[in-house]
């Protein structure tokens, strides 16, 4: 996602002209051409295809291309650590825990550990899969929009609400498992325990509205919560970037060092968002799977 400085100043002072507001949103934009250091990279695009009333666009994007790299990472790597971890078990107390491998497994045990058994208790374990992939997915998107010709699938609404909804529906189900369909129903035809019978009618009309929209803001604030925290640090470095080329086109470049330090700054702090929203979204993830089981 962060450009090369040069290139943007070189191409604004042939043109004589620069748009900060319109470089910003091309390079947050989703787009069909990927802008690669050998060049602009068409993307395949393919025609929809219509199922009933619904017309499904199969064509590969930018976002869509880092979403596959993304994943393809994280299967690498977690079956990398995966067979090594297998090894060092093997070997047992002859081989202590080393290299990269261990860095991978100290992630997973806390996922596991504090993320999803202390949220979700007992019966975590069935969740604890989704609940690493799903950090590691959202990790290396989310990285991957700070390399140089990168781009950040995460900070398009439409990926970060996919992954919202599937964590919804799991959600969902695991609730309608865990509960019966008696006791799901109640999740949402919700009336306070000890409420005198008269008033029972009156606060099931109040309280199932309120239930029901309850439900929905959960996935509602996962997928704006992680869009607009990742949109948000793209747009200052790119803000950042442009005064740069700003600074070029006035003459001022001694002023040049300043948006410089200020975008290194923030793509350091960035890094560290990365892994806190890749965090947050397991969390609270974990968070919304062991309220709904044992909402009792």
């Amino acid at each position: 996602m962060n450009v090369p400085f040069l290139p943007l100043l070189s191409a604004a002072q042939e043109g004589g002209k620069f748009d900060i507001r319109e470089m910003i949103l091309h390079h947050l934009a989703d787009s069909k051409v990927w802008e690669a250091p050998w060049g602009d990279v068409h993307l395949p695009q393919f025609a929809p295809v219509q199922i009933g009333p619904v017309s499904l666009d199969f064509s590969i994007t930018k976002h869509v291309l880092f979403m596959m790299i993304s994943a393809v990472l994280v299967m690498i790597l977690l079956i990398w650590a995966g067979f090594d971890a297998k090894r060092k078990h093997e070997a047992g107390a002859a081989r202590g825990p080393k290299g990269a491998s261990n860095v991978v497994e100290a992630f997973i045990l806390f996922l596991r550990d504090e993320v999803a058994m202390k949220n979700i208790g007992h019966g975590g374990e069935k969740y604890v899969p989704y609940i690493v992939t799903l950090f590691f997915f959202i990790l290396f998107c989310n990285l991957l929009g700070l390399l140089p010709w990168g781009a950040s699938p995460t900070g398009n609404i439409s990926v970060t609400a996919a992954l919202a909804i599937m964590t919804f529906i799991l959600v969902e189900i695991s609730g309608m498992r865990a509960l019966g369909a008696a006791g799901y129903a109640k999740t949402i035809f919700f009336i306070p325990h000890g409420l005198p019978t008269f008033m029972k009618p009156i606060m099931l009309i109040i309280m199932t509205p309120v239930e029901f929209i309850g439900k929905l803001t959960k996935p509602f604030a996962l997928s704006v919560r992680l869009y607009a925290n990742m949109t948000a640090g793209h747009a200052v470095v790119l803000a950042f970037t442009g005064m740069l080329v700003l600074s070029g086109l006035a003459g001022t470049l001694w002023v040049a060092p300043a948006p410089i330090f200020m975008a290194i700054g923030i793509l350091i702090l960035e890094v560290f968002v990365a892994f806190l929203q890749a965090y947050v979204f397991a969390l609270l993830t974990s968070v919304f799977i062991g309220l709904i089981r044992h909402a009792h």
